[in-house]
C-alpha cells in the first residue's frame, strides 16, 4: 500500500539524522525544469538540487549513459583504467585551459576542496616547510569536512567541532587591500569562490581577481578557485574564471559536473600536480565508471557555444526581471546580484526568507533562501524565458504580503 506523505516524513524523522530543515513536501520524479511531489503536484524547480541538475530532470542522454554504464560496470578500483574516467579527465583538463592540467575525481565538493588544500600544502612544503598559510574569504562556503569547514568563513558552521586545523585566515571578499596586508612569503594559497554562492551570491568586483592573481604571484602562493557552485556553465562560461580573464593554479568542481550523480574534481596545472606522487592521495569511489559516464554527457553538452549562449541570454533576462521586481518592491528587495544563472535578490527584512520560499512552494515554484535573507536562484541550465516569467509571476503574488 502506498505510504502517505505523513508516513514517509515520520519514517524519515525517526531514522535520519536531523541535520536538515526540510520543507513539508515529498518529491517523487522530474522532467526537464519541473518536479512532481508524491501526490502529483507539479513544481517549477529553480533550485536544481542546489545547482546540481544542470541538464534538468530525466535528461534523455544522461539517463541513457547512466543506464548503459550500470549494465556494464558500476564500480572499478582506481588501480585499473576505465574508458569513462579517461575520457572525462581528458575533456576536463582541456576545458580548464590550465597548462599540462591534471585531474583528480572524488565524490563531492568537500572532497574536491580537501584535495586542493592538500595539494597546495604539499607543493608549498617542498619549497618551505613553514609556507602553510591558506587565506579564504568571510562568508565563503567550502564544505563540511574539518579542513573545508575551517576554510569556510562562517563561524557558526564551526561551533562545537573544534579543535579545527591550523593555518587558515580570512579576509573580506572583494577587499584587495585587506588581502594584501594578510599575505606574506609564508602564504601557501589563496582560496576563493569565483562567485560566492552560499554566502549570498557575490560576484567579484571589476579587476579584483586579477589583483588577487598578482598578489599570489608576488608571494609565490597558489590561487585556488572553488567553482563547485559557480562552475559548469552557470556563469555563462564553462569555468566562471574565464568570465574574468584569470587562470587559477587549482580549480575545484562538483555539483553539476555529472548532472545529479555524485562526483567532485580538482584540476591543477602540471607543475603543481607534480607535488603528488603515487600513494599521496586516493579514493575508493571517486571517478567510478558510472559517475564518469554521467560527467561525460555534461562535458559534451554544457561547453557548446549555443548552450552557454542560452545561459547568458536567459540569465540576462532573468536578472532584468528581478531588477524590475526590485523597482516594484523597493522597500523589500535591497539588491539584485549575480551572473548567468546564479542570481540572488537580497531582502531588506530579516527572517522572512523561509516564509517567502514556503509561499512560493504553495504557488508551485521551488526557490531557495541563503544566509537568511537572500533569495537564491540556481535553476537547471536548460530553463527558458517562459520559466523565468513563471517564477516572477509567483513572486509578484507572494511578495505583497511582506511589503
Amino acid at each position: 500500500m502506498r505510504e502517505t506523505d505523513q508516513e514517509i516524513m515520520a519514517k524519515d524523522k525517526a531514522g535520519y539524522l536531523p541535520v536538515f530543515n526540510r520543507y513539508e513536501i515529498v518529491l517523487d520524479h522530474g522532467e526537464g525544469a519541473y518536479v512532481w511531489d508524491h501526490n502529483g503536484k507539479k513544481y517549477l524547480d529553480f533550485l536544481g538540487g542546489i545547482a546540481v541538475n544542470v541538464l534538468g530532470h530525466n535528461h534523455p542522454a544522461l539517463v541513457k549513459a547512466v543506464s548503459e554504464q550500470a549494465g556494464k560496470m558500476l564500480h572499478c578500483s582506481n588501480l585499473y583504467y576505465t574508458q569513462p574516467q579517461a575520457d572525462a579527465a581528458d575533456k576536463l583538463a582541456r576545458l580548464s585551459g590550465l597548462e599540462e592540467a591534471k585531474v583528480f575525481f572524488g565524490n563531492s565538493g568537500a572532497e574536491a576542496n580537501e584535495g586542493a588544500i592538500k595539494l597546495a600544502r604539499k607543493f608549498a612544503h617542498a619549497k618551505d616547510p613553514e609556507k602553510s598559510q591558506i587565506i579564504t574569504a568571510w562568508m565563503s562556503f567550502h564544505g563540511r569536512t574539518l579542513a573545508t569547514l575551517t576554510a569556510t568563513g562562517q563561524p557558526h558552521y564551526q561551533e562545537g567541532v573544534g579543535p579545527l586545523p591550523e593555518g587558515f585566515d580570512y579576509v573580506h571578499y572583494n577587499d584587495i587591500a585587506e588581502l594584501e596586508s594578510m599575505m606574506s612569503d609564508k602564504t601557501c594559497a589563496v582560496m576563493l569562490e569565483t562567485i560566492q554562492g552560499e554566502g549570498g551570491v557575490y560576484p567579484p568586483n571589476p579587476g579584483y581577481l586579477q589583483k588577487v592573481r598578482e598578489l599570489c604571484d608576488k608571494h609565490g602562493a597558489l590561487l585556488i578557485f572553488d567553482e563547485i557552485q559557480a562552475g559548469i556553465g552557470r556563469s555563462g562560461k564553462f569555468f566562471a574564471y574565464d568570465k574574468y580573464g584569470v587562470k587559477p593554479d587549482i580549480v575545484t568542481l562538483a555539483k553539476g559536473l555529472a548532472g545529479g550523480v555524485p562526483i567532485g574534481a580538482f584540476v591543477a596545472r602540471g607543475e603543481v600536480a607534480k607535488a603528488m606522487k603515487p600513494g599521496d592521495h586516493g579514493t575508493t569511489f571517486g571517478g567510478n565508471p558510472l559517475a564518469c559516464a554521467a560527467a561525460n554527457v555534461v562535458l559534451d553538452t554544457v561547453p557548446k557555444a549555443e548552450f552557454l549562449g542560452q545561459i547568458e541570454k536567459v540569465g540576462g533576462y532573468f536578472k532584468q526581471q528581478l531588477v524590475k521586481l526590485q523597482e516594484k518592491f523597493p522597500s523589500l528587495i535591497k539588491e539584485v546580484r549575480g551572473e548567468g544563472l546564479i542570481l540572488g535578490a537580497e531582502l531588506s527584512k530579516d527572517n522572512i526568507g523561509r516564509d517567502i520560499v514556503n509561499d512560493c512552494l504553495a504557488e508551485g515554484v521551488i526557490i531557495n533562501c541563503t544566509v537568511g535573507k537572500v533569495l537564491r536562484f540556481i535553476p537547471p541550465l536548460i530553463i527558458t524565458e517562459e520559466h523565468v516569467d513563471e517564477v516572477i509571476g509567483a513572486l509578484e503574488k507572494v511578495l505583497p504580503k511582506y511589503n
